[in-house]
């Protein structure tokens, strides 16, 4: 028996005890069915509700299983991630090649290769476009040598 059909069920007991509406105890009564009868109709809602999202969010979990399916378990695209990958850098081990820096400006921690970070002076902050000045270990110490050396 669902809330509803029980809701109608002392509704209609009510109705068989022929009490009197209008003493304080069938208003009492009367009032008590009636809220009976709204919150199990609210209950209705809520399961009716309920199983259409349930029905949304099976079908939005289906289409999401075919969507990673197709993005992450494609033969071709993982040889094209590969090479992507590859590291081709001659002057410094894979592993320690990729140099974490934080701007100053905003705190964005800024992952670049090291071996990139020779060739140049300054660097962009991708999140807020602030120039940076790249100071490389090995630049320091050359500055060192000929300043010595003068």
């Amino acid at each position: 028996m669902t809330v509803t059909e029980k809701a109608a069920y002392i509704k209609g007991l009510m109705d068989g005890m022929k009490l009197d509406k209008e003493s304080d105890q069938g208003r009492l009564f009367t009032a008590i069915a009636d809220l009976l009868e709204d919150l199990s109709l609210s209950v209705a809602d809520l399961e009716d509700e309920t199983s259409a999202m349930r029905e949304y969010i099976d079908e939005l979990d289906t289409d999401m299983s075919a969507l990673e399916s197709a993005v992450y378990d494609g033969e071709e695209d993982d040889e094209e991630f590969e090479e992507d990958d590859e590291h081709d850098c001659v002057n410094c081990d894979e592993e320690e090649c990729v140099v974490s820096l934080e701007c100053p400006a905003c705190g964005e921690e800024i992952f670049i290769e090291a071996c990139e970070l020779e060739d140049c002076e300054q660097l962009e902050c991708p999140a807020c476009g602030e120039m940076l000045d790249v100071v490389c270990e090995e630049r320091i110490e050359e500055d060192d040598e000929s300043e010595s050396e003068e």
